[in-house]
Order: structure tokens, then C-alpha cells, then sequence
């Protein structure tokens, strides 16, 4: 038996993920543990051993396995958990690494991304649904005037998440993860909530805006992750429950491997499912559910971008972001019908961000999409902002270079 000290945002679910362990594992060795009331400092007990069955690690985060799916390849597992290639095949002297076969253990060494210090929300693990209502709960207890509430549920039933920031009269949205593999933006943005909320309560300023004096003039309206069906199976995979299961490895190529998925659980590309040339999208992607592009039986069709649109109908917003992964570019004009502003907002952007502004000309067209839809309908300034270098999913370890890229840009939006 070994003990683990409570740090700041912890839970006993991402405690047992750490060391490889279960949530039952941790209350079987420490009776009387409250599941979602540990405290900074609390001792807690972690099994060594024998632990229902397997055996359980040595009790060090220094490495986690993982079996080779079809497509697989050292890149793209490194890329997956965000560890150099180097290190990953030093790790594993036993494989060829120019030749993978499906079945073979990977061992994956820990390369953390470095926390915000007594930071809540976590920065150095896949961030998936459960992740993100774990932060949520931590960060309500913190700050409880944030305003928390649902816009809708998922196909499976998951709660479709906003946070308001602010009470003021301006009305902004911001988004993330309305693709499923770029799940990292959903981090990006509750990073933002938590910062934002420190500095509000502290009186402080958060990247040179005085942060309650934004509170009373503007109100932000943040759907973290747009997709949390897809989210989950892109990080813990289609499980035997999964209801989806059999049509989704169809879907996938026959692949158990969802690493590279893009649609929300049936199949269907959520940022192709707006009212902005919806036919033409449908006409240019796949015939039917798909990994990607597939634009599915009508607009608005699936339950995830129908919220996004009534939530949108419903305020009164002046502007809006749409996170994306990848290319380190943001797009802000559609057909021509951005507003003259939004030429100056993107270059405020880019003296922020470093980030390229691209009109969408010619190869960059793009259609039924949020941002498309967004100007199309409103003829106000929306962007979609694509964040991250190299292959999707994202590593974290790109995390606090994404930060500070965007911290500028996500408080100076809620200005104009």
C-alpha cells in the first residue's frame, strides 16, 4: 500500500486515471472516503498489487500502455498522448517502429503539461465529458457566481453546457469542439472560464482588461464542448454499451480506431449542419454517417447543432467564435457578407495571436458551417478560429502555447 496527497482539483476519478486505477479501487482501501469532498492535503490510501484481477501499476505516472489499433503508427501515438516520438520509441526497444502490428503494447512514457499553479481545470489529461463536468463542479464551489446551465442534450443524452460570463447588456458566444477529435479547444475554454472567474473575484485583469469591468458590460456565453459524444469515443473508444457500437466501426472503415473522428455519434459533421448553403454541403461530402464531412438528412437534423442554432436565435450576440483545430489560421468572411469590422477585428486577432487571417477564397470556401451561418443570417462579425500546429487530435503539450495565443483574443472579442 502506498498514499497519495490531495492536490488542488482533485477528484478520485482523475486520481484513479493517473495511477491506473479505478474509482472503486480507491473507496475498497479507504473506508469512508466521500467521493466528491476530498481535501487539499486528505491522505488517501492507493492499492499496490493484485487489484480485481490485473495487476495494478507500480504506483508512478510515469507510464501507461496502450494496444495498437489498425492505422496505427508511432506518430500518431505520440501525437495521440502528446509524447515526443523520440521518447516513445526509447520506451519500447521491443517494437519496430517502422512496423506496428495491431495487438502489440505500447509503452507511453508521461510528459505532463505543466498546470496553472492551484489550478482547477486540468491541462494534463485527455479532457473528455466526464473530465469537464468534474472542473465544473470544482469551479461552481470556487466561484459561485458563475452561471451555469444546459442549452440541450446530445444524442446520447449528455448535457450541452453553458457557462455566462458577465451580466452586462453586450452579448458575445464563444464555442468549442464541434468537431470531435479537436476536443482540445474544450480545455482552451474552460482554462478561459477559470481564469477569467480567478480575476473577477480577485479585482485583477486578465490580458490587460479589467475583468469587472468587463462583467458589467458584456455577457460571454461559452458552449465548452458542443460534441461530447464524439469527444468520448475519439478518448476512450466505442465500449460494448456504446449503443452505436456495430455502426459506428462500420461507419469508421471497419476500424476500432476512433482517434481521427470528426462527427458527432451518428455520423453526422456538426459544422456542416448550419443553414448556409446546407445543399451544396450535402452535395460535396459523403453520401451517408462518416467520420467527417457527411452533412446529414437536413439541416439542424442532429441535436447538438440545433442547440448551438437556438441558442444563437435566442440572444442577441454581436459576436461570435467558433473553436477549431488546426493550422494556427481564422476565418472570417463568408460569400463576401462579413461586416466592414470584421477586417479589423481579424487584425486585431492577429497582432494578438500571430494567427493568420484568411478570407476563404477560392480553396478555403466552405459551407453550412456556424461561423457561415452565423454571418449569413446576422450579417455580424463571426470567426472561426483554428488553433494548434501538426496532426489532429492536438497533444496538450501545445496546450499553454494555445493560451496564450487566444487569452488576448477571447477577452478582447468581448470589447468590440
Amino acid at each position: 500500500m502506498m498514499t497519495y496527497v490531495v492536490r488542488y482539483g482533485d477528484t478520485l476519478t482523475l486520481i484513479a486515471r493517473r495511477f491506473g486505477l479505478t474509482v472503486q479501487d480507491l473507496v475498497r482501501v479507504n473506508p469512508g472516503i466521500h467521493l466528491h469532498q476530498l481535501q487539499v492535503g486528505q491522505v488517501i490510501q492507493l492499492p499496490t498489487g493484485r487489484v480485481h484481477g490485473r495487476t495494478s501499476p507500480s504506483l508512478r505516472p510515469a507510464q501507461q500502455q496502450y494496444t495498437v489499433q489498425p492505422g496505427d503508427t508511432m506518430w500518431s501515438i505520440a501525437q495521440r498522448f502528446g509524447v515526443d516520438l523520440g521518447e516513445l520509441i526509447r520506451a519500447n526497444p521491443q517494437l519496430d517502429p517502422t512496423n506496428l502490428q495491431v495487438g502489440q503494447v505500447v509503452n507511453i512514457p508521461q510528459t505532463p503539461t505543466p498546470a496553472p499553479a492551484q489550478g482547477i481545470v486540468r491541462t494534463d489529461i485527455p479532457y473528455d465529458y466526464d473530465v469537464m463536468q468534474e472542473d465544473l463542479q470544482r469551479l461552481r464551489q470556487q466561484y459561485p457566481f458563475l452561471q451555469v446551465s444546459s442549452i440541450g442534450s446530445s444524442v446520447l443524452g449528455r448535457d450541452l453546457t453553458m457557462i455566462r460570463l458577465g451580466q452586462g447588456p453586450r452579448e458575445y458566444h464563444y464555442n468549442g469542439s464541434h468537431h470531435a477529435r479537436e476536443w482540445i479547444t474544450t480545455p482552451l475554454l474552460m482554462k478561459f472560464i477559470e481564469e477569467y472567474a480567478r480575476a473577477y473575484q480577485s479585482g485583477g485583469s486578465l490580458a490587460g482588461h479589467n475583468v469587472r469591468e468587463l462583467y458589467n458590460a458584456a455577457s460571454i456565453y461559452i458552449v465548452p464542448m458542443v460534441n461530447p459524444d464524439g469527444v468520448d469515443i475519439v478518448i476512450n473508444g466505442v465500449g460494448p454499451d456504446n449503443p452505436f457500437r456495430s455502426q459506428l466501426i462500420q461507419w469508421n472503415g471497419g476500424s476500432t480506431n476512433f482517434t481521427m473522428w470528426k462527427a458527432n455519434i451518428r455520423g453526422v459533421d456538426l459544422n456542416r449542419q448550419y443553414q448556409a448553403n446546407w445543399e451544396l454541403a450535402r452535395q460535396q461530402g459523403p453520401p451517408g454517417p462518416a467520420p467527417e464531412d457527411y452533412a446529414g438528412p437536413a439541416p439542424e437534423s442532429e441535436p447538438e447543432s440545433r442547440a448551438i442554432a437556438n441558442l444563437t436565435r435566442s440572444h442577441d450576440f454581436r459576436l461570435v467564435l467558433a473553436y477549431h483545430t488546426r493550422g494556427e489560421v481564422i476565418y472570417w468572411n463568408y460569400l463576401g457578407l462579413a461586416p466592414p469590422e470584421s477586417r479589423q477585428i481579424v487584425q486585431q486577432f492577429q497582432r494578438l495571436s500571430g494567427y493568420t487571417p484568411l478570407d476563404e477564397p477560392g480553396e478555403y470556401s466552405s459551407n453550412a458551417g456556424y461561423k457561415d451561418w452565423f454571418i449569413l443570417a446576422y450579417r455580424r462579425p463571426g470567426f472561426t478560429i483554428e488553433v494548434a500546429r501538426g496532426e489532429n487530435p492536438s497533444p496538450l503539450w501545445q496546450l499553454p502555447e494555445i493560451w496564450n495565443d487566444n487569452v488576448g483574443i477571447l477577452m478582447y472579442a468581448a470589447t468590440v
